[in-house]
């Protein structure tokens, strides 16, 4: 799926493509409203094609266009894109607007990456069913992750984390085997606000690593050097 990344702040839209393209989606950002206009418009044409599906991200202060008219154009035109309206404008009035304009759905800044993904793939799926309800317990080998009480334990015995270090490991056990870029790390346990350049991903894996795998002869915590890290129960071939 293609994703278009309509954003002024260039430091924020950098964020949100390292962090989405981490995530398999083809991003294309756009800094002004007709520029984002002209990218969904060129998109709709595409896909009508045969070209790929395309979610518009549109923040609602634009230069040039702002977000309601982007919207409103688009819509005008019977272009029929997913639109996922960002703003830091959260009062009723303002969501009311932007999704009488014309936008699917609507995600107040400052928002968590996660709930960002959770939003797009929802409006991906939209028509095609549910998405299966959350485990309230996560089990990797003798790694526990009790999601009602968060907390976890391994070999049975209960492991002392911190918050942050609950989030990132519910994080990496959400998913076995799976691959996770510090990019989708950083923004899914920290936020978009964080410094990108900052290492405090790098430092908490050492940390959950000590608390985790130390004394233990399967070690599930692994690097992928350069790419990221991975939750499994024997190490990657």
């Amino acid at each position: 799926m293609k994703l278009i990344v309509a954003e002024d702040d260039m430091r924020i839209a950098a964020f949100l493509e390292r962090g989405l393209r981490a995530e398999g989606y083809h991003v294309q950002v756009a800094g002004t409203g007709p520029e984002a206009l002209a990218a969904a418009q060129d998109a709709w044409a595409a896909g009508e094609a045969g070209g790929e599906d395309t979610l518009l991200l549109l923040d609602l202060m634009l230069p040039g266009l702002n977000g309601l008219e982007v919207c409103q154009t688009l819509r005008a035109a019977g272009v029929a894109l997913p639109i996922l309206m960002l703003t830091a404008l959260g009062a009723l009035e303002d969501r009311v607007t932007g999704l009488r304009t014309g936008a699917d759905d609507y995600l107040v800044k400052p928002f968590e990456f996660e709930e960002l993904l959770a939003r797009i793939e929802a409006l991906a799926r939209r028509g095609r069913g549910l998405k299966p309800a959350r485990s309230p317990q996560l089990v990797l080998d003798d790694l526990v992750f009790d999601r009602t009480q968060m907390r976890a334990s391994r070999g049975g015995q209960l492991l002392s984390l911190t918050a942050r270090e609950l989030a990132l490991l519910e994080l990496l056990m959400s998913a076995p085997g799976r691959l996770f870029s510090r990019e989708r790390i950083l923004a899914t346990v920290w936020g978009t606000h964080e410094d990108p350049l900052t290492n405090v991903v790098d430092v908490f894996i050492r940390r959950l690593r000590a608390k985790i795998d130390e004394g233990h002869p399967r070690p599930l915590i692994h690097t992928v050097r350069g790419m990221g890290y991975r939750l499994e129960a024997a190490p990657p071939p």
